[in-house]
């Protein structure tokens, strides 16, 4: 059960910093990013909006979004960029494929 608290916790440290800080920031691009999973102490960070395609994705990835998260939150030991498709993307698909859009 500690785990589990421990686990939550390091999840909200994250969630604070990318909207309290680096989602301000990628917003004025167009873009975002949230948090797809933390798990064994890597924080997997998914990028929209322009963000998700932008040329300059490394760049932010590197000196913005991993560096303020490994700054501030510890228990993190890495973070890399989920580039899978998203849910809502999946389900967007789908409804026009099935030709509901």
């Amino acid at each position: 059960m500690k785990l589990l608290v421990w686990i939550m916790d390091v999840k909200e440290k994250i969630k604070k910093i990318l909207d309290d800080d680096i989602n301000l920031k990628l917003v004025l691009h167009g873009g975002g990013a949230e948090l797809t999973s933390f798990e064994d102490g890597v924080a997997k960070i998914r990028f929209s909006g322009a963000c998700a395609s932008c040329m300059s994705q490394t760049d932010t990835f590197d000196q913005v979004v991993k560096a303020s998260i490994m700054a501030g939150v510890p228990e993190v030991k890495d973070v890399v960029v989920d580039d899978s498709i998203s849910d809502d993307l999946l389900d967007f698909a789908r409804q026009i494929l099935a030709g509901r859009r």
